[in-house]
């Protein structure tokens, strides 16, 4: 047997997988001989793929790994052929194999997965994201409580271990939905292992050939390597390792004052870590509407999170105190030591490994796989959809995806009735304290084409539910063309903002108007009130002095 077939993996400090040896344990057995043919086969199959380790292996990961990489699942036989093959069971790939399995139409369709079912979302994003942020928030609850007549403890005990594994606890309950198991369940060849083309109608893993008459490719994006000196000798976060820590680090830098690095930043300063943020901007999520992201910024600042703003990091050491940042900051230089360094800034395509060129399938480095309109990559029988290839990085915005590439590469005959990309209407929320929510275009989009618009906002402070919730801190702001009803936009800052945004996002994709909206009854007393009140406010602007003329002429005839 070759040595490098007897090899398996252990978690590396802060996350990830290293191949270690077996052989020790292999020799072990190879004095038993009426065991070493066992031995041998069960080496063998565990070199058909990587197995995975998600640190800390307890109770919890070692059940999040059994649903989304088995160390024991056995690759089924490739069929003849494949209506559809998909690389990436993130979730773009586990939407398209799923939806294009469940019509019930006999479909064969297949998926590969070289590292976790479930993708990002799952395993380093959403799910354990927003677990982390709930636990944050009741620290933020208890901490603010005496304006509510509640008395606060002296002290907040966070419990940062707990925190962490709720967090794994809840993550491992929800993953059986995105299980090797289940998709196989519903007719997907589930195959564990690295995909790559090896010419326009054949994808090899796992030493099997699968062909296809279309591909998928949905193989995400990752967090992008910081370029700054030492950092790599220093160690670092990133999303993909940092719900993998254990024990609170007292003092964590955050890189990237944009979405992932300001949740993240406020919530393990609630978990009681001293946060320091470096933004290259001038302004924390500088992207986003900027009375929006003023807001949070303040909130930032009152809760003790220390920014460094137009930052630029120089090098970092690490030394017996800890890490040390060097930095320039509005032209001074300056320095930080902390304990744990977490890189929020940057995303970098799954591209490598697939042997994109044996196909024709042009890529960047940087922006991935390019697609068109319809979601086809460069070769006609093969298309892409989530972080590869979409600017758009969001889970709702790769299923959506994943809708469109099921309807073109399966149901859109000749070329015909295919769906376009640039039709979805795209909310998007940063999960901050409190929340940003927006759908549609900003105001300075809509300048840039030429639109003359006007800008409704209600605050908070005369939405009467905000009041009784002391959440007044925030705003509805709709956008809209002058002289018309038509919403173009919308930026809602509220605690639950990504809760109040779909009613907009309905009132855009369906081209309901302010008018319409504002006959749309609201309970009271609810927050989302603030969404009528501003539908109200152009209703008013519709009074001129002619149309009060003509309402006072039919007030004297009733």
């Amino acid at each position: 047997m070759a040595l490098n077939s007897v090899l398996e993996t252990e978690p590396l400090r802060h996350g990830g997988t290293k191949k270690v040896s077996l052989l020790p344990l292999w020799l072990a057995w190879n004095h038993q001989d009426t065991k070493h043919r066992e031995m041998e086969e069960y080496l063998m199959s565990q070199a058909a793929f990587e197995r995975v380790i998600v640190p800390p292996m307890d109770e919890y990961n070692q059940t999040l790994v059994s649903h989304v990489h088995p160390a024991h699942w056995i690759n089924p036989d490739p069929q003849p052929g494949y209506d559809l093959v998909v690389i990436g069971a993130g979730t773009a790939g586990l939407v398209v194999a799923a939806g294009a399995a469940g019509l019930g139409l006999g479909l064969k369709v297949a998926l590969i997965e070289r590292h976790l079912m479930g993708g990002d979302c799952l395993n380093v994003g959403c799910v354990p994201s927003k677990c982390v942020i709930r636990s944050s928030r009741v620290v933020a609850e208890m901490r603010d409580a005496a304006p509510f007549g509640i008395k606060p403890p002296e002290s907040i005990e966070v419990d940062f271990p707990a925190v962490m594994a709720r967090m794994r606890r809840l993550r491992a309950g929800i993953s059986h939905h995105d299980s090797a198991e289940r998709f196989q369940n519903i007719g997907v060849d589930v195959f564990l292992g690295e995909g790559r083309f090896t010419d326009d109608r054949t994808i090899a893993v796992d030493g099997k050939i699968l062909r296809f008459k279309k591909a998928v490719i949905a193989t995400g994006a990752r967090a992008a390597r910081p370029s700054i000196p030492g950092i790599e000798e220093a160690g670092y976060l990133t999303n993909e390792t940092v719900f993998s820590l254990t024990d609170r680090p007292s003092q964590l830098a955050v890189i990237g004052g944009g979405p992932i690095g300001c949740e993240l930043a406020q919530s393990f300063q609630r978990l009681g870590c001293q946060v320091v943020v470096f933004h290259r901007g001038s302004h924390l999520l500088n992207k986003e509407d900027a009375d929006a992201a003023e807001i949070v910024q303040q909130v930032f600042i009152r809760e003790g999170i220390r920014l460094v703003l137009d930052a630029q990091l120089t090098r970092v050491e690490k030394t017996a105190t800890g890490k040390v940042i060097h930095f320039v900051s509005k032209g001074k230089e300056d320095s930080v030591t902390v304990d744990e360094i977490l890189a929020g800034a940057g995303r970098a395509p799954n591209v490598e490994g697939l042997n994109l060129e044996a196909v024709g399938v042009k890529y960047d480095q940087k922006r991935g796989v390019f697609v068109d309109d319809y979601l086809q990559t460069t070769h006609p029988k093969i298309y892409a959809a989530g972080d590869i290839c979409m600017n758009w990085k969001f889970t709702h915005a790769a299923d959506a995806a994943a809708r469109i590439v099921i309807k073109n590469t399966l149901f859109s005959p000749f070329g015909l009735t295919r769906y376009k990309l640039s039709d979805l209407i795209m909310p998007w929320v940063t999960y901050t304290d409190p929340e940003i929510a927006h759908v549609g275009i900003y105001e300075h989009e809509a300048r840039q084409k030429g639109i003359d618009v006007k800008t409704i906002k209600i605050p908070f402070s005369s939405v009467d539910r905000a009041i009784a919730d002391g959440e007044e801190e925030g705003f509805v702001k709709i956008l809209h063309p002058t002289g018309k009803d038509q919403i173009l936009g919308a930026t809602i800052v509220a605690r639950h903002a990504g809760e109040m945004i779909s009613e907009v996002t309905t009132a855009i994709v369906h081209k309901i108007g302010l008018s319409k909206l504002s006959s749309v009854i609201h309970p009271y007393p609810t927050q989302a009130e603030g969404i009528k009140k501003a539908a109200d406010a152009y209703r008013r602007t519709l009074l001129t002095p002619r149309s009060k003329q003509i309402l006072g002429v039919l007030s004297k005839l009733s």
